[in-house]
């Protein structure tokens, strides 16, 4: 199985894309061993230097500490994933997505999902990342940066020259955008 890897606009974090489905319920984030029981999960975040995963629908991203090498990291977290997959397993995490979970959000909170979902998060995942809507109150937008986004050193230009100049120009009722 021939696993990619891409840089991403993090020099901290890496895109691993095995070419197989990673996540059918789903973006998920673990910072720690101690927030999963998924044994490739608890392997990865054991290596030494390993700070978080993010894992989407096709792609997993890997952040590392600032004095840790990736290539210390990057052929251990290649070999579990080929021994994952290589056992038979078609998800990392595999469950049915409940669509009665969403909450009953308003007209201009429902647009800036809707525009969070097509046009913003797609561009986002290209880099090995995923923004989610948190709330929306007083024309401030606030979203959760994950995967590579999380401590990137341009996160916050490409937040407020990208995502809020888009959200401003479809939405007037928002004017600024935070993250948390």
């Amino acid at each position: 199985m021939f696993i990619q890897i891409q840089e991403t606009p993090n020099p901290n974090s890496l895109k691993f894309i095995p070419g197989k489905g990673v996540s059918n319920d789903g973006p998920y984030e673990f910072l720690n061993e101690s927030q999963t029981q998924i044994p490739l999960l608890k392997n990865i975040l054991s290596i030494n230097g390993v700070t978080g995963i993010f894992l989407s629908e096709d792609f997993l991203s890997i952040n590392k500490s600032q004095d840790e090498k990736w290539e210390n990291i990057k052929h251990i977290v290649i070999s579990y994933l080929n021994e994952y997959y290589d056992d038979g397993n078609e998800f990392i995490i595999n469950k049915a997505r409940d669509l009665n979970k969403q909450k009953n959000y308003g007209e201009i909170e429902s647009k800036i999902i809707k525009i969070l979902e097509t046009k913003i998060r797609p561009a986002v995942a290209r880099d090995g990342g995923d923004i989610t809507f948190k709330e929306f109150k007083d024309g401030k937008v606030t979203v959760v940066l994950k995967g590579s986004c999380s401590g990137c050193p341009s996160s916050t230009l490409t937040l407020k020259q990208g995502v809020q100049n888009l959200l401003c120009h479809y939405i007037p009722e928002v004017k600024e955008v935070l993250a948390v």
